[in-house]
């Protein structure tokens, strides 16, 4: 008898297996579609997480571009630094270039004396050790001596 036309419980053998490697294909395709889906989400995911950055990029340049505006920057320095524009008085010409640069920028600063180490200056002698507690608990905690 030929392995082709042999019976198992009234079904041929060679129909048996064309079940099973059907069985199999169906899962295969059935798994390989969950993954896909599974894959399709995380992309969805990362693309919903792209255009969020988007949007916060935009935000962001938006208020640089408010954080850098000359009039809001030139308030801020009168108002809290004490700045003001240079006054004519402070401009100067080409040929005064060479007498600006003799004299000095600014007024000479009293020097500030050092501050000194203060492990230098420490006392030879190591500070007294802290007193010791009068009472102690015994290890059991039931029993508390006096030293």
């Amino acid at each position: 008898m030929n392995w082709l036309n042999r019976r198992v419980r009234g079904f041929r053998l060679v129909d048996l297996v064309a079940l099973g490697l059907l069985t199999m294909l169906i899962l295969g395709v059935y798994l390989a579609k969950t993954v896909a889906g599974g894959e399709r989400a995380k992309i969805a995911a990362v693309e919903r997480q792209i255009v969020a950055e988007k949007a916060r990029i935009r935000l962001l340049q938006a208020e640089v571009s408010h954080l850098e505006q000359p009039a809001r920057i030139e308030r801020l320095s009168e108002t809290y630094l004490n700045l003001a524009p240079v006054s004519e008085k402070r401009v100067a010409n080409l040929e005064d270039l060479p007498q600006l640069a003799q004299k000095p920028l600014a007024m000479p600063v009293k020097a500030v004396a050092p501050t000194p180490d203060p492990i230098l200056i420490a006392p030879a002698q190591p500070a007294s050790p802290l007193p010791v507690p009068t009472q102690v608990a015994d290890l059991a905690g039931s029993k508390v001596t006096q030293q």
